[in-house]
């Protein structure tokens, strides 16, 4: 948050607070607590205890932009229509595809070699504004968002002033193909479960894609059975490391970090 509001500031912009829920703490990592108490010492944090208390309060700071970044709830239409110059959300994806909460992950889950960041203008859906700013991601053999972080932070600075300037020119943005358009949601119980009858790149990429799956009720993958036991299969490798070595349907595997399940 210190980057970002740095970022700001130094384009010319004044932040006045930060909006987070309550709600969905576990979204942050479990690290709500430390969030708000870390946050840049001069922004109000604010935390509306529903979804109909958002417009009143964003309504007090009489902003000319909100800025979107990974808020779980959908934002009502009378929020929306508060900010003199409009809402901008920021969503790790090429849109229109991968709209939804899980955009990272299902890339990795499909094989994808790239993936994207996109900031759009908000409406009444989810993802599916007009578009403001988008660039191309590459996804290597990355397994965590800190791993990650570098890229996206990167990415993010250099969009973020082209959406700010398209949107307070009155820029419209440019309409999203619906025809291209996909939308996915959390994992289900169908992929928490390692099956060693499976190829190893497909293993490989479950294993992934669960590092990088946003939080939701039910069980976390990626579980399975090694050795008599359940783990939690957290890093694998296609190439010889030191670890366990597995042979699965189609090639070898090798473990190289488990924490119990």
């Amino acid at each position: 948050m210190h980057g970002l509001n740095e970022l700001l500031r130094a384009l010319g912009h004044e932040p006045v607070a930060i909006l987070c829920s309550r709600e969905h703490a576990g979204r942050y990592g479990d690290r709500f607590e430390e969030l708000v108490r870390d946050a840049p010492s001069d922004l109000d944090v604010v935390v509306p205890a529903t979804r109909a208390r958002i417009a009143p309060l964003v309504r007090a700071y009489e902003p000319d932009v909100l800025l979107c970044l990974g808020f779980p709830w959908k934002i009502p239409a009378e929020a929306l229509a508060v900010p003199r110059s409009g809402a901008v959300n920021g969503h790790p994806s090429l849109l229109p595809r991968y709209r939804g909460p899980n955009p990272v992950a299902w890339a990795i889950r499909n094989g994808d070699e790239e993936i994207g960041f996109t900031f759009h203008r908000m409406d009444a859906e989810l993802d599916t504004g007009a578009i403001l700013a988008q660039a191309v991601i590459a996804l290597d053999d990355e397994h965590t968002y800190e791993e990650f972080e570098s890229k996206f932070v990167r990415t993010v600075g250099e969009l973020l002033p082209m959406a700010l300037e398209r949107l307070e020119s009155g820029d419209a943005g440019d309409p999203q193909d619906e025809a291209q358009a996909s939308y996915e949601s959390f994992f289900g119980p169908d992929y928490v479960w390692v099956d060693w009858a499976k190829s190893a790149h497909a293993i490989y990429r479950q294993v992934k894609a669960w590092r990088f799956a946003s939080l939701a009720p039910g069980k976390r993958g990626a579980l399975a059975e090694l050795d008599g036991e359940v783990v939690r299969v957290l890093r694998t490798s296609l190439e010889p490391a030191t670890g366990r070595q597995v042979e699965c349907g189609e090639g070898v595997l090798w473990v190289t970090e488990t924490e119990p399940a």
